[in-house]
């Protein structure tokens, strides 16, 4: 089996598609910051910003933008059709990943009203209801080994995504299918372009459907913005359901998933919540520093030279924002205890999970208060609750830009 990051071309690290050791590749990132080339699927090399200074330096450096007409590779054909990590890239400025300056912040004030910390906790008692009733219903199988991931950790934030923007829930298992595709690093190009299609076919009809019959949700609220002056396009509409269904969901699932892990392979951390030393909103906390939702965001782009982190990354290359490698950093997290260690009594530092700068994570306030509300019921109602599997079992999905678990199997009443 080759090193999980190893030396690729001209001194760059080669990211393994399958993630199949995430610790020491962000260790090996880390090392080689803070900033280092490194070689994506397919030869595709780029930038990694893998140290928190100069992350959040670059995150508000105005000269590195979104809009992948920026990007020299790509426009000069040297990145595959079908590319996986395309996924990710929106191919014109038209959602919130894809703009910078007045139009990101247009579309932005369109939809982040609907995530902020006010309109968060009007949704309190919705999620609360929800995470009961899907723990109620685990108690048939309390005994029996089950995937908490897709019983629990998915179920949530994508009921909770879903009542908000008007999706059926009988569709949340194919958008489940569709976005493990979506995200994967090793999908190929065929399929790749069919998920992408897919994908772009569903939130059309979507549209229309709330056009032809509008409801108390979200979308409709898009739709409803679109005609009302507010110069929303369609494709607008499409791009911003993709980016807040997606982000909606994915990085909850992984932020409960990984709180769990970690509390459960380290039962002295956990004894500390359950004596009351340490609470809920620090064992999220810690999880989306320790084992952040997003391994590596691709990408933004330099519109002109920029000298950042002792290199240059010259007007047209990409740069690949390391969130498990910044994570890593002795500077601003310290080296005692080590960063690699899951620590709640933690008292330095701020991770920068959820990025930073003007495309900070919108969906941050609700992701937070899902973890806060989710882990602590779970927990309460299941404290006996252990791995099935040994940890090192535990697969990664095979994405280098999300850190999902495949599955985690547990027993919630050994």
């Amino acid at each position: 089996m080759p090193c999980p990051v190893d030396h690729g071309s001209a001194g760059s690290l080669t990211l393994d598609p399958y993630v199949r050791d995430l610790r020491t590749e962000r260790e090996n990132l880390h090392a080689a910051g803070p900033i280092t080339r490194v070689e994506l699927p397919d030869g595709v090399t780029a930038w990694a910003v893998t140290h928190h200074a100069v992350a959040r330096e670059l995150l508000t450096d105005r000269r590195m933008v979104k809009d992948v007409a920026h990007w020299d590779d790509l426009q000069q054909g040297r990145v595959p059709e079908g590319w996986p990590l395309l996924s990710t890239i929106p191919p014109t400025p038209t959602n919130l990943l894809g703009t910078d300056g007045t139009e990101h912040k247009r579309l932005r004030e369109l939809t982040a009203k609907a995530f902020s910390a006010r309109s968060t906790e009007r949704v309190r008692p919705r999620v609360e209801a929800i995470t009961t009733e899907l723990i109620d219903d685990l108690e048939g199988r309390a005994d029996q080994v089950l995937d908490l991931k897709s019983e629990f950790a998915f179920k949530l934030p994508m009921s909770v995504i879903g009542e908000l923007y008007g999706v059926d829930s009988a569709e949340h298992g194919y958008l489940r299918d569709m976005y493990v595709k979506f995200f994967s690093s090793v999908t190929s190009p065929e399929e790749f372009g069919e998920v992408y299609a897919a994908l772009e076919r569903y939130y059309d009809d979507m549209i229309a459907a709330k056009r032809a019959a509008p409801g108390n949700d979200l979308t409709t609220d898009l739709v409803n913005a679109g005609e009302n002056g507010d110069a929303l396009t369609d494709l607008e509409i499409r791009g911003t359901l993709q980016v807040v269904v997606a982000a909606g969901h994915e990085t909850t699932v992984n932020l409960i998933s990984n709180a769990v892990r970690a509390l459960l392979t380290h039962p002295e951390q956990f004894a500390l919540v359950e004596q009351g030393k340490v609470g809920w909103d620090t064992v999220v906390e810690e999880t989306l520093r320790f084992d952040p939702p997003t391994s590596n965001f691709v990408f933004r782009f330099a519109s002109e030279d920029v000298e950042a982190g002792g290199v240059t990354i010259e007007k047209g290359q990409a740069l690949m924002v390391s969130y498990g490698a910044i994570s890593r950093d002795r500077d601003e997290h310290g080296s005692e205890p080590h960063p690699d260690t899951f620590d709640l009594t933690r008292e330095r530092g701020r991770h920068i999970s959820f990025g930073y700068g003007p495309h900070v994570c919108p969906g941050s306030h609700l992701a937070r208060m899902e973890g806060r509300i989710a882990l602590p019921k779970l927990f309460e109602r299941f404290p006996r609750m252990r791995l099935a599997v040994p940890d090192s079992e535990l697969e990664n999905h095979p994405s280098i830009v999300v850190n999902s678990l495949k599955e985690l199997p547990v027993l919630l009443r050994p």
